[in-house]
């Protein structure tokens, strides 16, 4: 049994409870909550008859906790996961694992010096459609990669950015692109592979917060495809979506819905009688922007505490997601095409003379 404690009781606490709290997860449960509101750690302490806090320091001495779930603002996610780690506990970090790239090595270092496992939440990754998807690209059934897209449409008004003070900070949250579409923009790194540039644009169209509401990017990816970025927390009145479309030269998928969840359109060359299976079983649309994935991502993360078996999205997959997220900042800032990785173009090693 692993033996979780959550620390953050906000918005997204709310998930992660109900799962670890309300034994859906085999192998797990949930011990204590902690948050500074100490009455938003007592609401989830109360509901599942567990223990709260409202110091870290107070949930990190306890000897029966295993792993902890860094549910704070994204600003506070280093400080915290470290001082977890150097607690001897294991840290599962909400996207984004961090907001500087710094940060997120210290944060690597820590629980590598600690021994102790780093996770970080990307939980579409788990979604049925996305899974089926990847295993049609493992499978090559898409042949020559050409274009990916990610598009998030959904609705944050003011009175959401007015429920804490860190939203919409660049200090603490970042704007659309860092927080709503950074599980989105991870999924197409994920199917397209390494990125070589990117060029983007932002906006804060419909709210007062220092960070942006809307954002439009283009990506170069090594294998040669191009990519786009649609990411806006500006439609109303309500959610529209968020989705993922993979064209190939011998298949084209889309995946819709709210969270990446629902099959739109699957179509490959090769047509195969598993293909109507997956368009007639998965095409459930979730009753939220949260989707179905976080109960097969806990369930994944107490397999790999359990066998010591490597996680789908560790500490070095989360940096590098961040490290997309970074580059699209900089392009907007400087108005230009930003290179992810140093290109050798001078140096001589490796070169016959």
């Amino acid at each position: 049994m692993i033996r979780f404690g959550l620390l953050g009781c906000g918005r997204i606490a709310k998930r992660h409870s109900d799962l670890l709290g309300g034994d859906h997860i085999a192998g797990a449960s949930l011990v204590a909550v902690c948050d500074s509101q100490r009455a938003r750690a007592e609401a989830i302490a109360d509901r599942f008859g567990v223990a709260a806090h409202d110091h870290l320091d107070a949930m990190l001495a306890r000897k029966d906790i295993d792993a902890v779930a860094v549910l704070t603002p994204s600003g506070l996610h280093p400080q915290h996961a470290i001082a977890c780690a150097r607690a001897g506990k294991h840290v599962i970090v909400e996207k984004p694992m961090a907001l500087r790239l710094s940060d997120a090595d210290d944060m690597i270092r820590a629980c590598d010096e600690a021994g102790v496992k780093l996770f970080v939440v990307k939980q579409n990754r788990f979604n049925v459609p996305i899974v089926k998807a990847r295993e049609a690209l493992d499978a090559g059934r898409f042949g020559k990669l050409v274009l990916g897209t990610v598009r998030v449409r959904w609705c944050r008004d003011q009175a959401y950015y007015d429920q804490d003070a860190w939203r919409g900070t660049w200090a603490q949250d970042g704007g659309v692109l860092t927080n709503q579409a950074s599980h989105h923009i991870d999924m197409l790194e994920w199917f397209f592979g390494d990125v070589v540039s990117v060029h983007a644009r932002s906006t804060t169209a419909l709210v007062k917060i220092e960070t942006e509401d809307t954002a439009v990017a283009t990506l170069k990816f090594r294998n040669g495809a191009l990519g786009i970025i649609e990411a806006t927390t500006a439609a109303r009145p309500a959610d529209i979506e968020g989705s993922l479309s993979i064209l190939g030269e011998r298949g084209t998928v889309e995946v819709g819905g709210f969270a990446m969840n629902q099959i739109r359109h699957w179509r490959f060359v090769d047509e195969r009688p598993s293909d109507k299976e997956v368009i007639e079983k998965f095409s459930v649309n979730p009753p939220n922007v949260y989707g179905f994935g976080h109960q097969a991502y806990y369930q994944h993360v107490v397999e790999c505490l359990a066998d010591r078996g490597a996680a789908l999205v560790d500490g070095l997959q989360g940096r590098k997601s961040l490290e997309l997220i970074s580059a699209l900042y900089e392009s907007i800032e400087t108005g230009q095409e930003v290179p992810l990785r140093f290109v050798p173009r001078r140096s001589r090693l490796g070169v016959v003379s």
